[in-house]
């Protein structure tokens, strides 16, 4: 499901996240097709699988997607998923920076990754069997947001430059599995041009900052103002290139 701010900052439903944006180029070389949400803001891979952010029949995401895939096996086209960008929020939200440099967010990442790699591949081991070993399955790798940091002060740019080897090694766990299970990655990352630090470029209304910051700030809400931002969260561009990114995946 797509996400973005609204005027007070709180988090709302667009129809301009990427799924839509993927299916509105689909749909046009396929006028039959339907596009199906089942997402959820805010979920993780131990909810998708028990339920508790958001309700479906059955409880879960998991079991709802299930049920759909198996009702109606032989029709499915595509299934995109991404899932599990918010299972390391605990190991950084509200962690102090001094703590962040000191390597805790490493030690605590250590073990929720454990837990996410195996409920990632029970979410994909369920979805694979629902579907079928034909179904085309993308899940994505992901950008950056904390690489904002680096526009504070001296901290921050070791927060961005920690964060960006934490979500290299993270995305690259992330899709060990999802070639287990025989599905495609969306290189996310590399279309923000994640771990790009060298090459420079200008920011309107910030100055020249390594390309890696400049992206995640112009695609992302992440680097605006109050009440809007700072927000993780894709813009409609942003959602754009992670559309493409899938594409390009699904066309492989």
């Amino acid at each position: 499901v797509g996400v973005q701010p609204d005027a007070t900052g709180g988090s709302m439903a667009t129809r301009q996240g990427y799924p839509d944006q993927l299916y509105a180029v689909l749909h046009r070389q396929a006028p039959g097709l339907r596009l199906v949400k089942l997402g959820c803001s805010g979920e993780t891979t131990a909810t998708m699988i028990h339920g508790g952010t958001c309700r479906y029949p059955g409880g879960a995401q998991l079991a709802a997607a299930d049920r759909f895939l198996r009702a109606h096996r032989g029709r499915i086209s595509l299934i995109t998923i991404d899932i599990g960008a918010n299972d390391p929020n605990a190991c950084i939200i509200g962690i102090p920076a001094g703590d962040i440099a000191a390597g805790h967010i490493a030690r605590c990442l250590n073990s929720t990754f454990r837990n996410t790699l195996a409920n990632l591949a029970t979410i994909l081991r369920r979805l694979r069997a629902a579907a079928g070993s034909k179904v085309t399955i993308i899940g994505m790798s992901y950008y950056v947001p904390e690489l904002a940091g680096w526009l504070r002060n001296r901290t921050g740019k070791e927060i961005a430059a920690v964060s960006e080897r934490l979500a290299l090694a993270y995305n690259t766990l992330l899709t060990r599995v999802y070639t287990r299970y025989h599905a495609r990655v969306a290189d996310v990352f590399g279309a923000f041009h994640s771990a790009d630090f060298n090459d420079h470029v200008r920011l309107p209304g910030i100055g020249t900052v390594p390309r890696n910051v400049a992206t995640v700030c112009e695609w992302t809400w992440i680097c605006k103002r109050a009440p809007r931002g700072p927000n993780e969260h894709a813009n409609e561009i942003g959602y754009g290139v992670i559309a493409l990114a899938f594409l390009l995946a699904d066309r492989r």
